[in-house]
């Protein structure tokens, strides 16, 4: 049912890569305030060809078709997959169509909202999430966009009539077409931004012009809002407060104590049991506490609503839980975020041996320039094991790694590192597993392997 006004019925709507993961899911949402809805790729996998598939928005064949381009349509919007030269978008632009990238679009669908943007190189879409979380809970009408499929929302990005919209801000590329950060476009009225940890080499090949982009995302928060900031971090620290017409204050870590593997947080003599863990998960609660006071939300609603909050699909996400051990998935793959949970893991579970694993998968984390930014982040798990694909270091047309580099560069004394699944699995396979934890970290997806069904075979 079409919660938008009425003229959002007349107005066509097409995706050029309406298979990736935000582009089919703002599809949906389009779909669903009203709007006639479009779209074209080149290969549209699973889930969004069957979500698509779903409310008849599935192209009727692959491939970039420019007869699909026609007068009538209102606005195109170009997702990362296509590129500049794509046929469709040539037809677009000899019609005069008006052409958004995603982040651009979203913004005009915002325009008369209070924007909350949740910024940083780690930790945003579990910290958009608690927020989306304790608004639902409470009954909050709220629009939004997040990088993971949240429980009990059927949709990554939601376009209605709220008054508000919260969006999970990422600093990648807007397009092929437009090489501006996407959080240079959401011009914030309210802000976090976690913390600032090197990323996207291939984008920002210098650690000073990755921070630059914050300073520019700074600067555009809208006159009298605020920025809520991680006050420990070292570089934001020298920029948070380069905006003189904006709040700025700095968070910490909430008190806290874990008891019997249970994470409790403390406030005024109460306390509060949590389903999340780790020192990096407490500092995303409190920004996102900080945020919803701002959204009018008392401090003890917001602690009953989120006592029950799981987490986002793959952050932190448990795969097996018994007295004796636990398995848990992760995305973490940049440096900063795969220490944090590996010592969020040790420090819930501190009387268990722990064996992590982490897939190197992004461009960043294969480039063996940036490999010595891995140093030591590994130290806290009893056994380190590192997998990468040499079919991913041809794609993404890096020089060759050996184990010795990885090993030299994460300094592990008990690492194994593995370029086939097969390996991988036959050592935890061999583990005993009595009274051990395992994390398994990726944004890949570990050259293919079962990992729920790898679980369920190591720990019955």
């Amino acid at each position: 049912m079409a919660t938008g006004d009425n003229s959002s019925l007349k107005k066509r709507i097409h995706l050029i890569a309406i298979g990736g993961s935000a582009m089919h899911n703002i599809a949906l949402a389009l779909h669903h305030k009203g709007f006639r809805v479009t779209g074209s790729d080149d290969e549209i996998y699973n889930p969004a060809r069957d979500r698509l598939a779903k409310y008849g928005l599935l192209p009727d064949s692959e491939g970039w078709h420019p007869a699909r381009i026609t007068a009538d349509i209102d606005a195109i919007i170009i997702g990362m997959h296509a590129r500049e030269d794509n046929p469709e978008l040539h037809r677009a632009r000899k019609l005069g169509i008006q052409i958004y990238s995603y982040p651009e679009y979203i913004y005009e669908q915002s325009k008369n909202k209070k924007r909350v943007v949740v910024a940083g190189s780690h930790g945003k879409t579990t910290t958009t999430a608690m927020i989306l979380h304790v608004l639902r809970k409470l009954g909050r009408d709220t629009d939004y966009l997040v990088g993971a499929q949240l429980e009990g929302f059927e949709t990554m990005v939601r376009l209605s009539d709220a008054p508000v919209m919260v969006l999970e801000g990422d600093e990648y590329l807007a397009s092929p077409l437009d090489r501006r950060p996407k959080i240079h476009f959401y011009k914030p009225h309210i802000s976090i931004i976690t913390g600032i940890a090197w990323d996207h080499i291939n984008v920002f090949p210098s650690f000073e012009n990755y921070v630059e982009q914050f300073e520019i995302y700074i600067k555009d928060i809208e006159k009298d809002g605020v920025l809520f900031w991680y006050k420990n971090d070292k570089h934001l620290s020298k920029i948070a407060r380069i905006n003189p017409q904006i709040r700025a204050y700095a968070y910490d870590t909430p008190t806290y104590e874990v008891i019997d593997n249970q994470t409790f947080i403390i406030k005024e003599n109460k306390k509060t049991s949590l389903q999340i863990f780790g020192k990096h998960n407490l500092q995303n609660l409190e920004a996102a506490r900080l945020v919803c006071g701002e959204l009018g939300i008392e401090e003890e609603e917001f602690y009953e609503a989120i006592s029950d909050f799981g987490g986002a699909a793959r952050r932190l996400q448990p795969l097996h839980q018994s007295d004796t051990n636990v398995a848990y998935l992760d995305f973490a793959h940049a440096p900063s975020k795969v220490e944090a949970t590996i010592r969020a893991l040790k420090e819930q579970y501190p009387n268990r041996p722990l064996t992590a694993c982490l897939e190197l998968h992004t461009f960043s984390s294969l480039n063996k320039n940036f490999l010595k930014e891995y140093r030591n982040t590994m130290d806290a798990a009893d056994i380190a094991c590192v997998f990468y694909s040499e079919h991913t270091l041809k794609m993404k047309r890096l020089p060759e790694l050996s184990a010795q580099d990885i090993i030299t560069a994460f300094g592990h004394p008990r690492m194994k590192v593995f370029t086939q699944k097969e390996n991988l699995t036959a050592f935890l396979e061999h583990l005993n597993w009595k009274n051990r934890n395992l994390l398994m970290m990726s944004s890949g997806k570990f050259g293919g392997v079962d990992t729920k069904g790898l679980i369920g075979g190591l720990f019955g």
